[in-house]
């Protein structure tokens, strides 16, 4: 053999080995890109899994807390209108006319007496002139004063001599046993 057959026998295996190592190269190159992407695959999956979980749970929390602020509003809302009803109540109560009231004080020293045969009763200033009107009109509450006026819707506070014992016989005690009695009955029709 010559030499340029030699040298050309050379060249071909070089290409030979060339090709090869390119091919070697090449699989090895793409079993590391599957690889690499498989990786990044399951990188990818598992962040848009956990962002997922995260904005899921964002929401869920806004949502309970826009909740509660809606069901705190509606308390408060419901409890205000409440209030109103109460002090509207009141009112009404203490816009009767005197006749009422002078019943009412009547009704209430005959309760009293049971407990407090004599003392000193207390009523607002518009029921002075009926407290005393009911003492004078009839003796068995001859035990009885009228004291100075306090500040009350209605009714009376009474006092045992010696201020031993206090009986509070006022519209707004009256009015909050009925009112605290009530308040569920009265929540449950006006707002199921």
């Amino acid at each position: 053999m010559g030499l340029e057959a030699v040298v050309e026998e050379i060249r071909e295996n070089g290409r030979k080995e060339t090709d090869r190592i390119r091919q070697e190269s090449k699989q090895e190159v793409d079993l590391i890109l599957t690889a690499a992407n498989k990786r990044a695959g399951e990188i990818k999956l598992a962040a848009e899994e956990e962002s997922a979980k995260q904005s899921t749970h964002l929401v869920s929390q806004d949502v309970s807390a826009a909740n509660l602020l809606v069901k705190r509003e509606l308390l408060n809302t419901q409890k205000a209108l409440l209030d109103q009803a109460y002090e509207a109540t009141r009112s009404e109560i203490a816009g009767l006319p005197e006749s009422f009231h002078r019943e009412a004080i009547k009704k209430l020293l005959t309760e009293a007496k049971k407990e407090i045969p004599s003392g000193t009763i207390y009523c607002n200033a518009r029921d002075i002139a009926a407290a005393k009107a009911v003492i004078a009109e009839h003796p068995e509450f001859a035990g009885f004063t009228v004291g100075l006026p306090v500040a009350i819707d209605g009714g009376l506070l009474i006092e045992g001599a010696g201020a031993e014992l206090q009986i509070d016989y006022s519209y707004r005690t009256f009015l909050m046993k009925v009112w605290e009695s009530g308040l569920k009955d009265a929540s449950d029709i006006l707002f199921g």
